[in-house]
This record gives C-alpha cells, structure tokens and sequence, in this order.
C-alpha cells in the first residue's frame, strides 16, 4: 500500500503543476504533504524531475528559490488522465524563461490557492488541490473572452453559507464556486475595475445561434449556465502594494460599480475584494472582504448574497484588517 500511496502522490504533483502552472517547493509541499517532512516533498520533486515529468528554474535574487513547472512531456502525461483532460497549459508554459518572468504572478496565484486550501483544512470542509483551477476559458463572442486567474470549487460543510453561486446538499453544506482575480498592482486602477464589466457581459451574455440553423433554441439562455447551476462569486485579491495603493484599488472597483450595466451582476452575485496580507493573515473565510457596490463593512467570503444592502454612494473603506463578527452579518445566513 506505501508503494500505491507514493504513486498516488506523485501523480498529484505532477497534475498539480500541469494545473498550477509553477509552484516554489514549499508551495508544492504545503498542497501536496503538509503531514510529513518537507525533504520527503523534495525528494518527489527530484525524482519526478528525473524522470523529465517536470523541471525547475532558479530565482537567485529570491535566495536561490526554487520553482517547479511542469514539462512538455509531462503535460502530455498528465493529459490523458481524467481528471486533467481537456485542459491544456498556455503557450510558454514549458519554457524556462517564460516561467522565470511569470513567476511574479504566477506564483502569487498560486499562493491564493494554498490559502484556500489551508483554510478548508482548517474548518473541516471540502477543497482539494484541484479543485483550483487557473485560466478557465468563458467566450463573449467577436473573439473576445473572460479568462479568470482562476476557478475555485469549494464545499462548505458549515451554515449560514450559499448564495448566488451554491448549490445545497443533503448534508446541509453548500457547494460554492468563486471566479478569483489576483491582481499585484502591475496595471491601474481603471483597468482592474474595467474587469466588472467583462463579468457583467459574461453574466448576460447569450451566444447567436450557429449560422445555417433553421430551428433557433426554444428558450435562449445565457452561455454560463451550460456549466453552472449559479453564476460563480467574483473574489478580487489585491497585492503588491501597499495600504494607499489597496484603498486606491478598492475606489476604482466601488466607482465602476456604480455603473448601470453593472445592476444585474451586482445585484445577483457576491463580488469582494480583499488585500492579500489580510487572507494569509487572517484565512479566507475570516470577515476581511469588502462588498464592491455594497456597504463599507467586511465580510466572509463564504455568505450569502441576497441580505446585502443596495449599492452605496461612497467611496470605499480604508483597507484596515478584519472588523467585528457583527459585520458579517449583512451576508448571514438565510
């Protein structure tokens, strides 16, 4: 059984890189082995580089950080297994350079995923390395697309969660789904909030009917409902800057709410922001969320949407740590 288990184990890295795209040792040893030494998670690494299922660059201005990705002929391995099948790694996702020069983002994204997963460790619910997954693909049309830095599928087996992206079970837990944009402040404000409104057309967006089809669709439906029961939450994780910069970024995403086509979106699906050193700090799950387009309050991530206020006319709130567990009240339970 040890035998199965270590092959088990190295089949998830492997798919968690393919996945992930690139991760620091540490990184793969918290997601994959947090029970056991690190130099057992090392030691993996280097076998399953070896074996040319994966490779590592090193970052000499990070004191000689080491980070992981996946090879050509791993992707091709991992390919075929049904839990990976149909995702493919963006260009450049093999090349050394590509993956040194991405490591910024790529690695803080990576990061946000491990705070999930911790998190739900923590509290007993349900979310397992691949349940994150980068870079989902949602078309508009005109060759335009929403490309969130990830898709975050999470069971809570706690109450007092759900809203417009859960869908219940019989244990009374909910399984919720979040679109997760990390942003490190490498472009404006204006840009990161010109994000809403790609969302907002995902949200309405219904696609034509293929060219030549003489029998159009009997009730025309919106193109995410064909993977979804509920639109996903829109969780923004804002780093690489400091506290004028996150209460600058938290500005822009409250004025662009205040925008008539963003009603719908807003009104049907969570939307929060939280600085990144609050969720390492603190956890996912703890009140560190600000509505956008809702009240100057912070949140748990995982609360419902319909007991929110309306949009607000201010500007935001100075991006503090966690408030009292009373505010989380205004996204209680149903």
């Amino acid at each position: 059984m040890t035998d199965v288990d270590t092959g088990s184990r190295d089949r998830l890295a492997v798919a968690v890189l393919a996945q992930y795209r690139m991760a620091t040792t540490e990184q793969m040893h918290l997601i994959l082995s947090p029970d056991v030494r690190i130099e057992q998670t090392r030691r993996r690494l280097v076998k399953l580089r070896s074996e040319g299922l994966i490779d590592r660059v090193t970052l000499p201005q990070a004191g000689r950080m080491r980070v992981c990705y996946i090879t050509r002929y791993g992707a091709q391995v991992a390919s075929e297994w049904p839990e990976l099948r149909g995702r493919r790694p963006p260009r450049g996702a093999h090349d050394r350079t590509a993956v040194r020069l991405g490591v910024g983002h790529g690695l803080t994204v990576t990061e946000t995923a491990l705070a999930f997963l911790q998190d739900a460790r923590r509290r007993g619910d349900l979310c397992q390395p691949l349940d994150w997954i980068p870079e989902v693909h949602h078309p508009l049309g005109g060759g335009e697309a929403v490309i969130p830095d990830a898709l975050l599928y999470y069971r809570s087996h706690g109450t007092g969660t759900g809203g417009a992206d859960s869908s219940g079970g019989g244990d009374g837990g909910s399984m919720l789904r979040a679109f997760v944009e990390v942003d490190r402040a490498t472009m404006g404000p204006e840009r990161l909030a010109a994000k809403l409104g790609a969302y907002a057309r995902l949200h309405q967006y219904i696609p034509a009917s293929p060219p030549g089809t003489r029998r159009p669709q009997a009730v025309p439906e919106e193109s995410w409902r064909r993977r979804y029961p509920l639109f996903p939450r829109l969780l923004f994780v804002l780093d690489g800057t400091g506290p004028a910069g996150i209460h600058t970024r938290l500005k822009a995403l409250q004025a662009a709410a205040r925008q008539p086509a963003l009603a719908a979106l807003l009104r049907d699906v969570p939307v929060l922001a939280a600085p990144m050193t609050d969720l390492l700090r603190h956890g996912p799950a703890a009140p560190v969320w600000q509505p956008i387009g809702g009240p100057d309050q912070r949140v748990g991530w995982m609360h419902t949407r319909h007991a929110l206020p309306g949009p607000t006319t201010g500007t935001g709130p100075e991006p503090t740590g966690p408030t009292t567990a009373s505010h989380s009240r205004v996204w209680g339970a149903s």
